[in-house]
């Protein structure tokens, strides 16, 4: 993620709701807003909704949204600092001529643009993401990436790369806000909003989003979709390959042919990779010591357990925790000069 000074970060945002948005994104991007300028106090953060053509919206659950303007008001643009652009299902029937037209007039103006859900599609669509890099919904990544070659498509959870502030969708969005929240206006007030929301852990823009591994391998292997569910289950107490093919009806040489070919990698390095995964979670979401985490990932010892973590991750798991808490450090200190 690119940096950005608290002064050029957004707080007047304008939501463009496409044809079946995505209505739980919407609000997980608005909601945190609105209770930050309640802790607040005051109105330190405005919205406003936007239709294409003025009128009300169905989002993809049948509700119907009302705006405030159409992309033909003048008013639509007037004192905002970045428009989201709302995406859902079949993101790619709401493009056209005009849409591109308003996206590039808004770019001209100096507002910054973004996207929630499948709202990338546009922004690429209209060569607005062009050397950027972007999150999208898993559903879409692939197709994104294959269309507009000169956007980089990220899993994270969400992505602000310069003036462009995007997210995969579902909750997401609550992510992106809160960073936005606790740069400008401190980490208390970020806690106090997810504490608001009953929202256990803020995922920062290095979290990624978890493909499901049948949309990666499709439908060709059942058995080895099997196979990864029985490893996600079993971090602890880990199964050796051998019983591992024995549950899903393979041999060990078929079971790791598999692997290989939908995975490109040996069940032992994917079975790693799980438990780093989880250990990583872990040493971001508790307080667990690295002997208990270490204990809990399946590892015979904590020298091990970082060795093994360094390896992948390139910094070893007591750094990772530092980090974290260097992060809250920063916002906090960054709330001495903000504005709420």
């Amino acid at each position: 993620m690119s940096t950005t000074s608290i002064n050029e970060l957004p707080t007047r945002f304008g939501f463009l709701l496409l044809g079946n948005f995505t209505l739980i994104s919407l609000s997980s991007a608005v909601e945190p807003l609105r209770m930050a300028n309640r802790i607040c106090g005051k109105e330190f953060y405005a919205w406003k909704a936007i239709s294409i053509d003025g009128e009300p919206v169905h989002a993809s659950d049948g509700l119907r949204v009302s705006v405030d303007f159409g992309i033909d008001d003048d008013a639509s643009m007037y004192d905002l600092d970045v428009i989201i652009v709302c995406g859902g299902i079949r993101v790619e029937e709401n493009a056209s001529n005009a849409l591109t037209k308003w996206l590039k007039t808004v770019n001209k103006k100096g507002i910054a643009l973004g996207a929630i859900c499948t709202g990338s599609y546009i922004l690429a669509e209209s060569g607005l993401l062009d050397g950027y890099r972007c999150s999208i919904h898993w559903e879409n990544m692939t197709a994104v990436t294959d269309l507009f070659p000169s956007v980089a498509v990220s899993r994270s959870v969400f992505t602000i790369d310069r003036n462009r502030y995007t997210s995969s969708g579902g909750t997401t969005p609550v992510d992106m806000m809160l960073h936005l929240i606790s740069a400008q206006c401190g980490a208390e007030v970020s806690a106090g909003v997810a504490e608001q929301f009953i929202y256990e852990r803020i995922r920062r823009a290095d979290d990624q989003q978890r493909v499901p591994l049948k949309h990666v391998i499709g439908h060709q292997s059942g058995k080895l979709v099997v196979a990864v569910e029985l490893m996600e289950a079993n971090v602890k107490e880990l199964i050796s390959q051998e019983d591992l093919a024995s549950y899903v009806g393979l041999s060990r040489r078929q079971l790791q042919r598999l692997f290989r070919r939908y995975l490109m990698c040996a069940p032992s390095r994917y079975y790693l990779q799980i438990r780093l995964q989880r250990a990583r979670e872990l040493l971001r979401q508790t307080g667990m010591s690295l002997v208990e985490i270490s204990a809990l990932t399946g590892f015979v010892s904590t020298s091990h357990f970082s060795k093994s973590y360094k390896a992948f991750y390139g910094h070893s798991p007591s750094v990772e925790r530092q980090q974290e808490f260097d992060d809250l450090r920063v916002t906090d200190q960054s709330s001495t000069s903000a504005n709420c």
